[in-house]
């Protein structure tokens, strides 16, 4: 990568978890001569004072180069997010619990931004998904979920793929992940989990009341479509575990994979495999 010119930067949300790392971000990128975009909602949430070379409530909409992530795969997710299709990588550094999507650990800070400031790092192209709802287009990296409201009943939902009904399923969710997804809710489902480079996406059950539901990889290019069967209980609709919407009685949602349209900022060596027993192989002990 070319080295960036304008760096824009997320924290997590509790900002005393991150304020010394984003001084340091700050000073690190004046001192290289790179313009520091903090957004209106940072600048606020760290109490920042305005000084030279830093763009204060920066417009979200306006490019940059690179967008720095310092928080767990909430904030990586929301960055990615936010420049999907926009040709903006995302380098992250984790601040949180697992943060299977981060370049770095925090404790790689110097070291993390040094390379980011020089371009020194791989690009990887993830995949996102939109789900076309009768509140607007919703996008997310890692999963879209459907499930019951909270002391609702048992959801009734029905899915399709490529106008095939393949089922209709009591179950208190349905949950559509991509493979940067497939590590969280869908494998907490017994889902597979599905390697970064795999073109295609799965579906799979929250607590289906019935033996027959299994876990469903669909291919790329293939719409899958999810019905609420119900006649009077809405569902709720999650993006990246975040409410977006309500599917109401009868409603339909159509869900589409969307390739490369997501750049995570990776160090040379760095493997999806490499990732896998580093962040999940720890949780054993």
């Amino acid at each position: 990568m070319k080295r960036p010119e304008s760096i824009t930067v997320f924290t997590r949300r509790n900002p005393a978890e991150t304020a010394a790392a984003l001084r340091r971000v700050i000073e690190m990128g004046l001192e290289a001569g790179v313009e520091v975009r903090i957004p209106e909602a940072e600048a606020e949430k760290h109490g920042l004072e305005r000084s030279d070379g830093i763009v204060y409530g920066a417009d979200l909409a306006e490019p940059t180069d690179l967008a720095i992530a310092l928080g767990g795969d909430g904030t990586i997710l929301a960055s990615l997010r936010l420049y999907a299709g926009r040709g903006v990588p995302t380098f992250a550094f984790n601040f949180g619990a697992i943060g299977f999507l981060a370049t770095l650990e925090h404790a790689d800070l110097d070291e993390g931004m040094r390379r980011a400031l020089a371009g020194d790092f791989e690009v990887l192209e993830l995949p996102s998904m939109t789900a076309e709802t009768a509140a607007g287009d919703q996008v997310a990296v890692n999963d879209i979920s459907f499930h019951r409201e909270q002391d609702g009943r048992v959801a009734y939902l029905a899915y399709s793929v490529q106008g095939e009904q393949l089922g209709e399923v009591r179950c208190d969710g349905l949950v559509v992940s991509t493979p940067a997804g497939s590590t969280g809710y869908n494998l907490a489902n017994g889902g597979p989990v599905l390697a970064w480079g795999v073109e295609g996406y799965v579906v799979s059950f929250i607590a289906p009341h019935t033996l027959t539901a299994r876990a469903l990889v669909v291919a790329p290019n293939d719409v899958l479509e999810v019905e609420n069967r119900s006649n009077e209980d809405p569902v709720e609709m999650d993006t990246d575990g975040r409410g977006v919407c309500t599917v109401q009685p009868r409603d339909r949602v159509r869900v589409r994979f969307e390739a490369g349209t997501t750049l995570l900022a990776q160090v040379p060596g760095s493997s999806f495999y490499n990732r896998l027993r580093e962040k999940f192989g720890r949780l054993s002990y």
